[in-house]
């Protein structure tokens, strides 16, 4: 029996976007504009990604690599414009699913929003490995696993750290929205004010001038391209990063004035995670005792730091660091099942109606918090004894999120292209006459730049030995496998389940018919 739609009260107009999708209001909306910024930014998150990949970034492309910062920032700019437009048109949870559905169809919908699922599941996994990165430079204590030297005593810890993150973002998840959004906001707070405070003092520590930002490090020898060939791969460091924002539209169901406030939230993560990072990463190379050694390719901005500011000092920001990870990690969980939910309500997922189950008690999904955090679990693994495979593996992560964008972007641009694009009226953001050139810009980005993440590079995918040529070509073949296997499922049997479930539906009052007129 189809259930009624609750009252909405206060929150009529917050509501009356889920009814153009025939859902009816069941999460609890609690989140005001700095928790939706905060869900943006910590996914984002300044200090978790340029922490875990500037050894790459400075390895692969020496000091010049900085360049690459505000180059994947203008085209993801041009992504978050488009995100921004379709938030204040329709801020609901899963919102690249949603969005992919609404104004392209069912079957690209549910491929964005596949593709967007198994990458931040596969997130989560990455994301929770960079305690490794941290802890143990704070105390040789946090290397439960062998002394760091033996050849899997890295890897095994990691998986040991990580699994104690997820398990925590998981039992958070699980009890409510706003339990998360109260750890995650003071996260944030923490972490914005420690990104001001290290630039403060990287910048008291300057040995050279910003010129820095001009030398290759001969890097571009090996490159038939030239240092073009190092610079993209380099790019790869700043394109780990600069994604995520759009959970602030995603937790649209659970905020306050969603339509007004996510877009917002979209675009000062976006522009805050821009100039802090960018910032930290250019005062770091001004202010490290010496650009030659191996240090800053493989231990990165840790080592600046604690070169730069003394044990003391450093060790106290390095904690700062393992916040920002920590909410980084509990963000991209709480995007993840908020996706799971969204296409779960659309019985697009095995055992929907467990996945879509919202909690009477919490008010929010339950049951895929969990199963998201076993299946998280159990990727990391794979890291164990396979480290190469798992960076394989979270490159894969990276590369279906720049497609699931390109499932939005691309029927977007589409839409304009036929006149068929509205954009929210009453006042809420819209690019007006920028709109089409924007959306173009962003497309080509996102065009471009999964190309440039797919390149079957040994030096991303195979760098150290055993080498094999399934690693080398791995992101090629398990996008190709998890992209056509997900939809090969989902054309030959979740399709022709697919429909809002009862449960969820939205109950449409009958309308009272009149009699017609007597004619004269």
């Amino acid at each position: 029996m189809t259930k009624a739609a609750p009252p909405s009260g206060t929150h009529g107009h917050d509501d009356s976007e889920l009814a153009e999708f025939g859902y009816r209001p069941e999460l609890k909306r609690t989140l005001g504009n700095f928790h939706t910024f905060a869900a943006g930014i910590s996914y984002i998150s300044i200090l978790t990604g340029t922490f875990q990949l500037f050894y790459f970034g400075y390895g692969s492309g020496g000091p010049a690599y900085w360049w690459s910062w505000p180059l994947v920032f203008v085209g993801q700019f041009a992504v978050a414009l488009c995100f921004a437009e379709l938030a204040a048109r329709h801020p609901v949870a899963g919102s690249v699913y949603n969005w992919s559905k609404r104004i392209g169809n069912p079957h690209l919908g549910w491929l964005a929003g596949w593709m967007m699922l198994v990458a931040s599941i596969v997130s989560i996994a990455a994301v929770a490995l960079a305690y490794q990165l941290t802890l143990p430079q704070i105390s040789s204590a946090f290397q439960f696993v062998g002394d760091g030297t033996g050849t899997y005593d890295v890897a095994t810890n990691a998986v040991v750290l990580a699994t104690v993150l997820i398990l925590f973002t998981t039992l958070v998840n699980a009890f409510g929205v706003k339990l998360m959004a109260r750890i995650n906001t003071a996260g944030v707070f923490i972490e914005l004010v420690a990104s001001v405070v290290l630039i403060v003092m990287l910048a008291v520590h300057i040995t050279r001038g910003p010129q820095v930002v001009l030398e290759t490090n001969g890097t571009g020898a090996g490159h038939g391209a030239g240092y073009l060939g190092a610079f993209l791969v380099a790019s790869l460091a700043s394109a780990y990063v600069m994604y995520g924002f759009d959970t602030a539209a995603s937790l649209g169901e659970e905020s306050l004035n969603p339509s007004r406030n996510a877009p917002r939230a979209i675009l000062r993560a976006i522009i805050a995670s821009f100039v802090l990072g960018g910032l930290v990463l250019l005062l770091a190379l001004m202010s490290v005792s010496s650009l030659k050694g191996d240090k800053l390719s493989t231990d990165g901005l840790q080592y600046v730091v604690l070169d730069v500011l003394g044990p003391t000092a450093g060790k106290g920001m390095l904690w700062c660091v393992l916040i920002a990870v920590t909410v980084c990690a509990l963000a991209v969980h709480t995007a993840a099942i908020r996706l799971a939910f969204a296409m779960a309500r659309d019985n697009n997922l095995p055992a929907s109606s467990l996945l879509a189950r919202v909690s009477p008690r919490f008010r929010t999904p339950v049951v895929p918090a969990v199963v998201i955090g076993v299946l998280a679990l159990a990727i990391l693994v794979v890291n164990i004894r396979q480290p190469q495979i798992f960076t394989v593996v979270t490159s894969i992560g990276i590369i279906m999120i720049y497609l699931a964008y390109l499932g939005v972007t691309a029927p977007m641009l589409v839409a304009r292209l036929r006149g068929t694009w509205t954009p929210a009226g009453g006042g809420r953001f819209s690019l007006g006459r920028w709109g089409l050139p924007v959306n173009l810009v962003a497309v080509v980005w996102g065009a471009g730049m999964t190309l440039n993440l797919i390149w079957p590079r040994p030096a991303v995918y195979n760098a150290t030995a055993p080498y094999h040529w399934y690693l080398r070509w791995g992101a090629v073949l398990f996008v190709a496998v998890i992209a056509g296997g997900g939809f090969a499922y989902y054309w030959f049997v979740q399709r022709h389940r697919t429909g809002v479930l009862a449960e969820h539906r939205l109950e449409v009052p009958a309308q009272t018919s009149r009699p017609a007129p007597a004619s004269d």
